[in-house]
């Protein structure tokens, strides 16, 4: 059944994931290997223990520790595999390490998307690439309504200055050298917002450190309790570049910049995130941290009209399914070392067939 899933399109593909030993790219792995791809990673070491994607043990995956920032090292994973859909996950992916070592962000996320996008000219095999940045792309400005695909690209910090240069060197790209009709691959961008869920144990992560600090009796003190975020578990965003990636292979006019966040009522602030989690397992306790912190955005809001009208998307679970999910998760982990990954696939699969969203059909 799951391989009729997006139209069939990912049985006995060939699919590279950038990242893969990450927190988002270890699901995507999973989710993909459910739809019959074959599937081949490129990133570095995973970087903490334990690691989501360590805990899964994919024997069958084609696994390339490699640096993005390695061009023939790159190429030579892309001339040997000859993947036909790409996946780009691999960044430096946090706030605060970027203000640590911003050389090593830029490097990583866009000279890093430079020689994997150079690879893929050389690479006829390579029909699609989806590029995942992040909803911190746009320049802070007030929008209720949440920030829109056109709305201007910025960036204070460091890591979300350089996914906004990434966004800029995936658009040039694709006009000019992906543009032309007899151009077989088309290249599209995913701007996701905060991403929670079980398996992810990333420093200055709100609920990884919860978690961490409960195992350790401890409270958590949280910076910026009052900045607004879109939370969704994981599995949204990768939906959406799931199905952003299947309608690609069809139809390049499906390329440019696409939102994938939550409903209305997954835009809180992280306080009342924390708090809600903590309801779902008391042993997470919280307080507020009133020192100098680094500079990060107020209020981040996405609108995903676009998704919605256009790819007939929309996510699957609200805020509090999701924080039930993930909690469960790490009570399970903690408790047995099993890993609930696969069953809460199952169970957004199942959730989302019951909407009827165009993807499970």
């Amino acid at each position: 059944m799951a391989l009729s899933l997006f139209g069939g399109v990912y049985a006995g593909r060939r699919v590279l994931v950038t990242g893969h030993t990450g927190f988002k790219g270890s699901w995507l792995t999973l989710w993909l290997r459910q739809l019959g791809a074959t599937v081949t990673g490129l990133a570095l070491d995973p970087d903490t223990r334990p690691s989501h994607w360590t805990l899964l043990g994919f024997d069958e995956v084609a696994d390339h520790r490699v640096d993005l920032r390695d061009a023939a090292a790159v190429r030579h994973v892309l001339d040997t595999q000859q993947p036909e859909i790409v996946f780009h996950l691999a960044a430096q992916p946090l706030v605060r390490r970027s203000y640590r070592a911003p050389a090593d962000t830029f490097a990583s996320n866009v000279t890093g998307l430079v020689n994997l996008l150079d690879a893929i000219r050389g690479c006829p095999s390579v029909r699609v690439l989806v590029n995942a940045t992040t909803d911190k792309v746009y320049a802070e400005q007030d929008a209720p309504g949440g920030y829109i695909e056109t709305d201007p690209l910025g960036g204070h910090d460091p890591y979300s200055a350089s996914k906004a240069c990434a966004e800029l060197v995936t658009d040039s790209y694709r006009k000019s050298f992906f543009n032309a009709p007899d151009t077989p691959t088309r290249i599209a961008s995913a701007r996701a917002g905060n991403v929670i869920g079980g398996g992810d144990w990333a420093e200055d992560r709100l609920v990884p450190d919860l978690v961490r600090e409960a195992n350790a009796g401890h409270a958590l003190r949280i910076r910026n309790p009052s900045a607004v975020r879109p939370w969704q578990h994981v599995l949204e965003p990768l939906s959406g570049y799931l199905r952003l990636a299947q309608m690609l292979w069809d139809d390049r006019r499906f390329a440019g910049a696409w939102n994938f966040g939550p409903r209305a009522d997954g835009e809180i602030s992280v306080g009342a995130l924390a708090a809600q989690l903590s309801a779902n397992w008391p042993a997470l306790r919280i307080e507020h941290d009133a020192g100098v912190h680094p500079h990060e955005a107020a209020i981040l809001r996405l609108n995903c009209d676009k998704a919605r009208t256009q790819l007939a998307w929309q996510p699957v679970w609200n805020i509090a399914t999701t924080l039930a999910r993930t909690a469960d998760w790490y009570r399970q982990f903690h408790a047995s070392e099993k890993l609930q990954s696969a069953d809460d696939l199952a169970t957004y699969i199942d959730d989302a067939k019951h909407l009827g969203l165009a993807w499970t059909a």
